[in-house]
């Protein structure tokens, strides 16, 4: 093939095939600790069809190879990954094998890509626009102010705010969902004729993810782009697809139109998607005296001008759950570090089992660090990937135990099983580990300090949904058999109904409403906790459509 063939943007009329992707084969060697490297299967035989104009999602649990297909229309492998078979025909020519001079004009100009983090994707030491417009300028060879003009258009479509001067910002001076839609503005501007979406809304707040779903929508059909949307949350990628593949360890599970895999899925895989987050959990009532009580904490960190929690006030008891839920920047996580001493609160205290806490974690007694244990949302930096999993669980049992040797090696085993993974993991590395595998390491860690209570920050949101199902189930059966509490961050509601005895809803540092599970998910609601509950992505088609045109009415009517 000569370097310099690329077929034309815009070779592809409305309605005809766009992008078609042959018996894809994509392999990676793996590099076990101690072993010989090992030649693995990441994407087997995948087959797809996309038109212009339309949208096709790719679904599945972590490790299906939704990622590295979106990534093999633009002919391109990460980390080693091998594109090894298969045809991959982009805009009617084969990509699989083209020339670097070939892919440099395809990339950026033909397709562009939307990554899940627009926060660890930008370069935080330019402004915005020069990093919207840079790709537009070299690929499209356009001038300066014309590219500026496309991107204020594409910030205003996006609903950006102040979308003349937005542009001028730098990346920490804007919100994680604005800086969302500014990244789908930087792959709209170039005039693509596919984006790839990969897991662009997971890492947000439900209220916000309703605004970049939308926008998202909207430009794709104002635009005539065709997309690959990756995910896996199935009631999203519902809200935007017209055809959905389902993916499984590299492999297609099923696939058919959106209305079809929603409504009539044929297989069980598929099923178990569509019915996630049946877990029947009935409310517990209070039992006995408060094992945790947190009474008017105002708190900030410092430097700022502002608190970040402003009398804060939440009790809980023994063996039950308090769900504490709000968006981003609601001072959940920041609760969390008053709680366990890290942030000493400016007015305010903190009771553990009827004893004042110190405020600073340095002024806690051993008794005070080990019963109130804490879970934390990113398993793959929580643990230390030199350490086996028998060292990492057997910590805490020498430090609050003074446990050694067999007596040590022993309760991991019996933790080991606990957790439902067995003995057979003890001395594997976390690398080894899936991502609810690590996890559930995490759970048994904080286990083996015989807790009163546990803090969950966010411990299934960067779960699939099958897998944080499960984790969800083992923490219920876990607090069933050790009578301990939970304290559980998250923004998902769908969780929070799930496992949850009594809420607290937070927002702006504030706490909106509390108490029984009941009692907060019961109208009259106050206008934050509405709009929260009413953010929750239902897998029905046309949910968004309502849910954008009930706000536009309610706006309208204000």
């Amino acid at each position: 093939m000569n370097d310099d063939e690329i077929v034309p943007v815009s070779h592809v009329a409305e309605g005809e095939t766009l992008l078609e992707i042959t018996g894809l084969r994509i392999e990676a060697t793996a590099y076990p600790p101690g072993e010989p490297p090992q030649e693995i299967v990441i994407v087997d035989g995948v087959s797809l069809s996309l038109k212009k104009g339309k949208v096709l999602g790719l679904i599945g649990e972590s490790g299906a190879g939704k990622s590295t297909i979106g990534l093999s229309s633009m002919a391109y492998g990460r980390g080693g990954v091998r594109l090894t078979a298969g045809d991959i025909v982009l805009n009617g020519q084969e990509i699989r094998a083209a020339g670097p001079g070939v892919l440099r004009r395809l990339r950026g100009k033909v397709v562009t890509y939307v990554a899940q983090s627009a926060a660890a994707s930008f370069n935080p030491s330019r402004k915005l626009m020069d990093q919207v417009i840079e790709t537009t300028v070299a690929a499209r060879g356009v001038s300066r102010s014309q590219a500026e003009a496309r991107a204020v258009t594409l910030f205003r479509k996006l609903g950006l705010p102040d979308p003349e001067r937005i542009g001028k910002r730098y990346p920490h001076q804007v919100s994680g969902g604005q800086l969302q839609r500014v990244m789908t503005a930087m792959a709209l501007c170039p005039e693509p004729e596919l984006v790839i979406f990969d897991e662009p809304t997971t890492a947000l707040d439900v209220t916000t993810q309703i605004d970049v779903l939308a926008a998202i929508k909207e430009a794709i059909a104002d635009t005539g782009v065709a997309a690959l949307y990756i995910t896996h949350d199935l009631a999203v990628v519902a809200q935007v697809s017209d055809e959905i593949m389902v993916l499984r360890h590299g492999k297609m599970v099923e696939h058919g139109t959106t209305d079809q895999i929603i409504n009539a899925p044929r297989e069980n895989y598929t099923r178990d998607l569509v019915s996630v987050r049946s877990i029947d959990h009935e409310e517990k009532a209070p039992v006995g005296e408060t094992v945790l009580k947190v009474e008017g904490i105002t708190a900030r960190y410092s430097g700022l001008k502002r608190d970040i929690l402003s009398d804060v006030s939440v009790a809980l008891h023994p063996g039950q759950t308090l769900a504490v839920v709000g968006e981003s920047g609601s001072g959940k996580s920041t609760l969390a570090r008053v709680i366990t001493g890290l942030l000493p609160p400016s007015a305010g205290k903190v009771t553990f089992s009827g004893r004042e806490l110190s405020p600073a974690l340095n002024g806690r007694s051993r008794d005070d660090l080990r019963e109130l244990q804490m879970i934390y949302q990113m398993a793959d930096v929580a643990m230390n990937p030199r350490q086996t999993v028998k060292t990492i669980i057997g910590r805490p049992l020498e430090f609050y135990f003074g446990m050694k040797g067999k007596q040590r090696d022993a309760r991991v085993a019996e933790l080991l099983e606990e957790i439902e993974l067995g003995q057979g993991f003890a001395d594997r590395y976390p690398a080894e580990l899936s991502g609810g595998q690590k996890q559930r390491v995490c759970i048994a860690r904080a286990l083996a300090a015989e807790p009163k209570v546990i803090i969950c920050d966010e411990v299934t949101s960067a779960l699939d949904p099958l897998v944080a199902d499960g984790i969800l189930k083992l923490l219920l059966k876990l607090q069933r058999e050790e009578d301990v509490a939970y304290l559980f961050i998250t923004h998902d509601i769908a969780t929070v109904r799930a496992i949850a005895d009594s809420i607290a809803v937070m927002y702006q540092g504030k706490v909106q409403r509390y108490g029984p599970k009941s009692e907060v998910l019961a109208p009259p609601f106050d206008a934050y906790t509405d709009l929260l509950l009413s953010s929750v992505p239902e897998m029905r088609l046309g949910w968004l459509e309502e849910v954008v045109e009930n706000r536009r009415m309610e706006s309208a009517g204000h």
